[in-house]
């Protein structure tokens, strides 16, 4: 099936319309340039080599063979470039990087901004404790809890305790590693982030057996690769490729090769039923 869908996939891009401003790019630099988050393990990441590691970047080194071999350029040069959560829009809307591959949910917000591929990950907030420590949101009023900063998560936090008339101290942290240890330096009651984020964490410390991860969920949250808004022919063919590797079972392999430690969830599960099909 792959192979079919790559095969149409040529025919699309080389004769891809006027407003193909990434593709034509991509054709005129012969560098596709690949956004990445470092410190969003294990879904977006630098492993101890210094390359580019995780879930996503897998899936976009795979997409970036779709369109070398859809363009049939074979020396099509693929550039992975660290972005932060603060910055990753602005290197979007810049064209900067071509496509980002992290952890990125999708909003309509987000989409007056940049546009986005296809969901390829289902996540949702979460909370980290210290062992032993079980806690519900009730139990956190008046206790300081922590949160990466320029995240959805920090703004579904705040949504989820005002929804829930709770008041509590929520403090944004720079880095994943900061705000865990400041969970176990007991500076803060709960740590927020995407599950995903959090059982990686939790699964690289030494001192895992110290920490926990809520099954309960605050949020479900849909996410995709980003890239420049209204670039409808490039959509299309990221949209296309990742078709493709749905219907060959690549996402599935790709999930079970960077997220051993993890099972897909009834969402997760959906997606590959109902990712757009070629015909």
């Amino acid at each position: 099936m792959l192979k079919s869908v790559l095969a149409a996939l040529s025919t699309l891009l080389l004769t891809a319309g006027a407003f193909a401003q990434t593709l034509d790019r991509i054709k005129e630099t012969g560098e596709v340039r690949i956004g990445f988050r470092s410190d969003a393990p294990p879904l977006s990441y630098v492993n101890t080599e210094g390359s580019p590691s995780g879930y996503t970047p897998v899936i976009c080194a795979q997409v970036a063979k779709g369109l070398a071999q859809g363009l049939e350029m074979e020396d099509l040069k693929v550039t992975f470039i660290p972005v932060t959560a603060e910055n990753r829009f602005e290197m979007i809307k810049s064209g900067d990087v071509d496509l980002h591959c992290g952890a990125a949910t999708i909003t309509l917000r987000r989409m007056a901004e940049i546009g986005f591929s296809t969901p390829v990950y289902i996540d949702g907030a979460a909370a980290m404790l210290r062992r032993g420590e079980q806690k519900d949101m009730t139990s956190l009023a008046g206790q300081k809890i922590a949160v990466r900063g320029g995240t959805t998560t920090k703004e579904t936090l705040g949504n989820t305790l005002k929804a829930a008339n709770i008041k509590a101290d929520v403090i944004p942290v720079e880095a994943h590693p900061q705000g865990v240890k400041m969970l176990l330096d007991g500076e803060v009651e709960a740590y927020f982030a995407d599950q995903s984020i959090l059982l990686g964490l939790k699964s690289s410390m030494d001192n895992e057996n110290r920490l926990a991860v809520m099954d309960k969920l605050l949020t479900i949250e849909k996410q995709g690769l980003g890239m420049a808004r209204g670039d409808a022919d490039f959509k299309l063919a990221v949209d296309t490729i990742l078709s493709g590797m749905y219907g060959a079972g690549i996402i599935q392999k790709i999930f079970t090769d960077n997220m051993p430690s993890a099972k897909p969830g009834l969402a997760m599960e959906a997606m590959y039923m109902i990712a757009p099909t070629r015909e």
